[in-house]
């Protein structure tokens, strides 16, 4: 029977040589992806757990170090909804989307562009990343119109994005920097007001302004299910001729569909790659980025 020292010394040497297998099949990817840009948009349940948290900052500044160009793009809803119901004032939805009175509007600017963003900047510096925290309205980097789906209905300060104009993003990356964006937009029209933007559709547009490579939304499901009950039933890739025929068999439907739409958005856009990924696992970005096993869904 081995002794301990023995046990420890096959283990040590099993363990290198796993490490080192990693290591091996992740340097190609390493090759292809130095100098090449990719947005990752940022939300769900990877904001809200701090040891996700920190998965998601380590993967980061690890891509960043190697000289891949990052661009961090955030959301905050559920941060939102906390800052309004300590100040007594009720979340209102319609049809899936925040109306954002006058009130409403400076909160999300304060929360957004504010505490996430800060913070979310201050994580990445203490992991060594130099990170710089943008706004949609800093250097006109996003220009917005009122929303007008054509149903009647006043969304108040939720704005679609009409331009981005994204030199100062390509100037930090330029500079070595992680660009890290709150989706908050200047009106294309009038001078003092702002509006509320979804993150996903502003993510996706950053990407293609940018000619990104890769677009990846981090998320809080695994990716696109055959049977939304059952994780085994992921489908890991979907040419986009056959996305029709997903949405037709309701196979995407939910809050799957705006997701499924931003990847189309950026791909038609001219993005070679678009992702979605689960946020909730550790390190989900380095496994998409590095191995070839992939994770979540692309839509290619």
């Amino acid at each position: 029977m081995a002794d301990e020292n023995t046990v420890g010394k096959i283990n040590s040497r099993l363990d290198s040589d796993t490490w080192s297998s990693v290591l091996v099949q992740a340097l190609p990817y390493f090759k292809h992806w130095v100098g090449k840009t990719v947005v990752v948009k940022y939300g769900g349940n990877a904001m809200l757990n701090e040891d996700l948290k920190r998965y998601v900052m380590e993967d980061i500044v690890l891509l960043n170090t190697i000289g891949i160009k990052v661009v961090l793009v955030h959301g905050g809803g559920p941060e939102i909804n906390a800052m309004l119901e300590k100040v007594g004032k009720e979340s209102k939805f319609i049809n899936g989307l925040r109306y954002t009175d006058e009130e409403t509007m400076e909160i999300v600017q304060m929360v957004l562009a504010g505490k996430l963003n800060k913070g979310i900047v201050g994580m990445l510096v203490q992991q060594g990343g130099k990170a710089v925290g943008l706004s949609g309205t800093d250097g006109g980097l996003i220009r917005a119109k009122k929303l007008d789906k054509g149903d009647g209905v006043d969304y108040g300060f939720v704005g679609e994005v009409t331009q981005v104009n994204p030199e100062i993003i390509q100037s930090l990356l330029n500079e070595g920097a992680i660009p890290v964006v709150s989706t908050i937009a200047l009106s294309e029209t009038e001078e003092n007001v702002r509006y509320n933007i979804n993150a996903d559709t502003a993510a996706a547009k950053i990407a293609i302004a940018l000619e990104a490579e890769k677009f990846v939304q981090l998320t809080n499901v695994p990716g696109v299910l055959k049977d939304m009950n059952d994780p085994s039933s992921l489908i890991q890739r979907i040419h986009l001729n056959d996305v029709q025929k997903y949405f037709d068999d309701g196979i995407i439907s939910g809050g799957m569909i705006p997701k499924i739409e931003c990847c189309l958005l950026a791909r038609n856009g001219g993005v070679p790659r678009t992702h979605i990924i689960d946020g909730r696992v550790p390190h989900s970005l380095l496994i998409e980025m590095f191995s070839d096993r992939g994770i979540g869904t692309m839509i290619y």
